[in-house]
């Protein structure tokens, strides 16, 4: 019956270790691999998030016209395949785009035509949004007014700089210093 035991408790317990440190890998996200510079900023910047219950929202002028940014002054993004009551950002997705979380207040003297809400993370983690979008920033942003995430096409699905319209941003005006090449299709 010893040996029942023991050979039965043996996956069982290699098992719940895997799972642990699964949990363990995905509760701090490393930054090796990503985008961003070897800075732990990114990290920081999703940690700071988590661990308040409300995310200040503010504006700011850019290269491609007025975003939402927080207030770091980090662009914000929003994910077309995204749904109003669902994140398809999830696993290492999220370490690229982190998940604006918290509840957003727009920033005092802020005035925006759309409102803000949230949704529940398949983590149970809560995920601000804003003109029904689900709300993010881009690791590869490394400074504030930084718009590097706008019209990426990644993670099975475009990326945009969220305007206080709710909608993505106007093609830059030619002869402007933009690097981006994509013409706003796929939606």
């Amino acid at each position: 019956m010893i040996m029942r035991i023991r050979w039965w408790a043996a996956p069982i317990l290699a098992s719940g270790a895997v799972a642990l440190a699964a949990c363990g890998s995905s509760a701090s996200p490393s930054t090796s691999g990503s985008p961003a510079s070897s800075s732990s900023a990114p990290a920081a910047r999703q940690q700071s998030h988590a661990t308040s219950s409300s995310v200040t929202i503010r504006t700011r002028s850019t290269k491609l016209g007025t975003v939402l940014t927080t207030a770091t002054g980090q662009t914000i993004y929003w994910f077309a395949i995204d749904t109003p009551a669902k994140s398809n950002c999830t696993g290492s997705c999220a370490t690229y785009w982190p998940p604006v979380l918290g509840k957003a207040v727009a920033a005092s003297g802020t005035s925006l035509p759309h409102g803000f809400g949230t949704i529940n993370r398949s983590g149970g983690q809560v995920q601000a949004t804003y003109d029904g979008h689900p709300l993010y920033t881009y690791a590869a942003d490394t400074a504030p007014g930084q718009v590097s995430g706008n019209g990426l096409n990644v993670s099975g699905g475009l990326w945009w700089a969220m305007t206080p319209a709710g909608s993505k941003p106007a093609a830059p005006a030619a002869g402007s210093s933009s690097s981006s090449s994509s013409s706003g299709g796929g939606y």
